[in-house]
């Protein structure tokens, strides 16, 4: 290689972030149905219980036939069960999942987390399948608080992919590949990434995929 292709390579490679990025991705495609998905930790997050989070066979799965789901129905309405991926810690970051509201009389909440420092402070970007809204907040010291958001349909039974691009104190996510949400904001700056719901939602996830930017 000449010295003039390699640094044209050079060049290339620092704008699509060759060299730079890594990625985790996960679909529950080798985890055993009906178990607990390995490599991640489930939490109680606001009230009541946490979390049944399970593997599941679904037909219409986004890829391969298994999902992830949050199967437990308990109706508190401060109840946040969150899913947190063991693995890496993560600033400036794209994530996305593909998420489906199966069930839920109190709510039907399909979350993303990020910046995940502990069950009492983390961000998560959320759609309602019962509220038709889109919404991200910040959970501090075990207190949800919205500082964006925005209405949008939200059918049930149905997958939308949810994607949160975070770098330095700007985010912005997307929801059916639309940025809805470009906001500001300094209170975490690194933390774990997973998953999310409220109440009595049963939701399903699959194809769970973090980049470090």
């Amino acid at each position: 290689m000449t010295f003039k292709v390699f640094i044209c390579w050079a060049l290339m490679a620092g704008l699509l972030g060759i060299g730079n990025a890594q990625s985790d991705s996960y679909n529950f495609d080798n985890d055993a149905v009906d178990k607990p998905p390995a490599g991640f930790t489930s939490y109680s997050t606001g009230g009541g219980p946490a979390g049944k989070w399970l593997v599941k066979e679904m037909s219409d799965a986004p890829s391969g036939k298994h999902v992830v789901e949050q199967t437990d129905a308990d109706s508190t309405d401060t109840r946040f069960p969150v899913l947190i991926a063991d693995k890496g810690e993560y600033t400036d970051l794209d994530l996305s999942v593909k998420g489906k509201a199966l069930s839920g009389k109190v709510d039907q909440g399909i979350g993303l987390v990020f910046r995940f420092r502990d069950p009492k402070s983390y961000y998560v970007v959320r759609a309602n399948a019962l509220e038709n809204n889109f919404r991200l907040y910040r959970m501090v010291n075990g207190r949800r608080l919205q500082f964006a958001g925005s209405n949008v349909k939200v059918p049930s039974a149905t997958w939308h992919p949810l994607r949160v691009g975070a770098k330095g104190d700007h985010i912005t996510c997307y929801f059916n590949g639309k940025a809805l949400i470009d906001a500001h904001d300094k209170t975490y700056t690194t933390g774990k990434v997973g998953l999310w719901t409220k109440a009595d939602s049963v939701i399903a996830f699959d194809d769970l995929t973090v980049s470090r930017l």
